[in-house]
């Protein structure tokens, strides 16, 4: 946790490397903290320029902190061998291909083939963090249970419940993971997946003055119909 200044948060990238640097330009030199909510990969064509961006900021940056997405969370799956198909059809394939791998390659291979640094970033990934503006977490918290009792579950998967839910967590939660065309901005929370590689938006929020800055996305995908 960290006091005073700006904290910049930044939602679900998906491999838009483009869209990334673009941001960066715009709230590096106005950001105390930097907090990026997860899913840096998959789908999008440039994730390992992503991961070498990111580790870029945070040699540079010393207030960086890099949560966990599903994303991230299911390539440790498939690089320990497991969930090999599920990786694979939600932009997985996407994922090796940026590194120049074949997409019949099994996951500890995969794993064997990756940069050092690069493994160590996808290791090293907390669930939620918070400062004094609020809590920042991929994609959401269950109501009613204390932050540090918090799951994986929730934080790396929650969707409806939590974003129907108009409990109190002490502090706005400020999260990723369901994207809609717009932030969404409620009083006990802000959700800033804008479908950056649906084509719509990759968006950063500025705490304490609620600022939202973006820039367009890269269409790679159809956003969701339902949202």
């Amino acid at each position: 946790m960290t006091t005073g200044g700006t904290t910049c948060v930044i939602g679900d990238i998906h491999g838009c490397f483009s869209s990334l640097s673009a941001l960066l330009d715009l709230v590096l030199d106005r950001a105390d903290t930097l907090v990026f909510l997860g899913d840096y990969i998959d789908r999008g064509p440039d994730s390992r320029r992503v991961i070498d961006l990111l580790l870029e900021v945070q040699r540079n940056h010393a207030r960086t902190i890099c949560l966990q997405g599903n994303h991230e969370f299911m390539l440790q799956e498939f690089l320990a061998g497991r969930d090999l198909s599920l990786y694979l059809e939600v932009g997985g394939l996407q994922t090796l291909a940026s590194y120049g791998l074949p997409p019949t390659m099994t996951g500890p291979s995969v794993r064997a083939a990756l940069p050092a640094d690069h493994l160590a970033f996808f290791s090293d990934l907390p669930l939620y963090w918070q400062d004094q503006y609020a809590i920042y977490v991929h994609a959401g918290l269950e109501p009613g249970r204390h932050l540090s009792m918090q799951t994986a579950q929730w934080c790396l998967w929650a969707r409806d419940r939590f974003i129907a839910s108009r409990h109190d967590f002490g502090k706005r939660v400020i999260f990723g993971h369901t994207p809609f065309r717009e932030p969404l901005v409620e009083a006990n929370k802000i959700g800033i997946d804008t479908g950056a590689v649906y084509g719509g938006r990759l968006t950063a929020l500025l705490l304490p003055e609620t600022e939202f800055i973006s820039v367009p996305g890269e269409q790679e995908h159809p956003f969701p119909a339902a949202l």
